[in-house]
């Protein structure tokens, strides 16, 4: 529903919010992380959110659909948040693409003492589930941005086909590297992600 809003203020597109919006979807994704490092996700209900964040229904259904828009939010805020800032100075479209990836696993190894314990199976699926939904979605925009920028260069792969193709390969990587404990480090996970879908995305350009 639109587009999030960052901890800088701004949406994900650069334009500045209002404080009372940035506060309000602030409020409501502390709620939502902190009560997911309590109980499994599937078990927490729109209530407990309302409850956390003292927020009214009323404003909640104003800027979400659902607990599972609100998810959705929460993570692209997270995944805007955490790019980092020499990404946009990279000239290479590919190397842009996954930039993402090492920011995202760092953030999830330094939590996931909560995450091991709280998520579960089902929870873990369903987190993992909308995260390649919103990955894909953010890699579509970029894709297609660069399309624009570039005139007549166009990819060998229709952009949303190749941006679920990037988003379920990390999703992939992220699943084994949990099943095996995060003993690996981030650094290692995002080379092993890196070497599955960079020669794909190279290979788009004439």
């Amino acid at each position: 529903m639109g587009h999030p809003v960052t901890s800088h203020g701004k949406r994900a597109s650069g334009r500045p919010v209002d404080r009372r919006i940035q506060r309000t979807r602030a409020l409501l994704h502390e709620a939502l992380g902190s009560l997911m490092r309590e109980k499994p996700y599937d078990r927490i209900s729109v209530a407990e959110i309302l409850d956390h964040a003292k927020v009214s229904r009323s404003t909640f259904y104003v800027h979400f659909r659902d607990k599972d828009d609100l998810l959705a939010s929460s993570m692209r805020a997270l995944l805007v948040d955490a790019l980092p800032l020499e990404r946009e100075a990279t000239p290479d479209l590919a190397g842009r693409m996954v930039a993402f990836s090492l920011p995202l696993l760092t953030h999830i190894q330094e939590h996931r003492r909560s995450a091991r314990a709280k998520l579960g199976e089902r929870g873990r699926a369903i987190l993992h589930g909308h995260l390649r939904l919103v990955l894909s979605e953010w890699i579509t925009q970029q894709m297609k941005a660069d399309l624009q920028t570039q005139g007549s260069r166009r990819s060998r792969i229709v952009p949303e086909v190749l941006a679920q193709h990037v988003a379920s390969t990390f999703v992939l990587i992220l699943h084994w590297w949990m099943d095996e404990g995060l003993v690996r480090s981030p650094a290692e996970a995002d080379k092993l992600f890196r070497a599955l879908v960079m020669p794909v995305l190279q290979a788009q350009r004439p």
